[in-house]
């Protein structure tokens, strides 16, 4: 348990020390994929860094500022993995969180609760 701590420990470090960027408003559409509307707010940790040589993905919701879960993905089109930090999601926006990521057959996650 001193190592999942350690974890979460490390994360909020991160988060800590890092500007969150919302590139990807609620209620606005994929670049890439128009049919998919976001319904939290998604965006990126600035000058982070992740799988996909861009910062560390955030889903940041209206509950209070901390880090209580994440997403472990899968992404079969772009043949990579990684994970999405939820900060101050409510139940409800961890399971519209979990539901993006899982409806296609192309992406899939689980949600890794703290």
């Amino acid at each position: 348990m001193q190592k999942n701590s350690e974890f979460w420990d490390a994360l909020d470090k991160l988060v800590a020390n890092s500007e969150i960027v919302i590139d990807r408003p609620k209620g606005s559409a994929h670049p890439r994929y128009p049919e998919l509307i976001y319904r939290v707010d998604y965006g990126y940790l600035k000058d982070t860094s992740s799988m996909d040589d861009g910062g560390i993905d955030v889903w940041l919701g209206s509950g209070k500022k901390e880090i209580d879960s994440i997403m472990c993905i899968v992404d079969l089109r772009k043949r990579d993995s990684e994970i999405k930090l939820l900060i101050g999601c409510t139940e409800e926006e961890k399971a519209i969180v979990n539901e993006t990521h899982n409806e296609t057959q192309f992406m899939k996650g689980i949600l890794i609760r703290r």
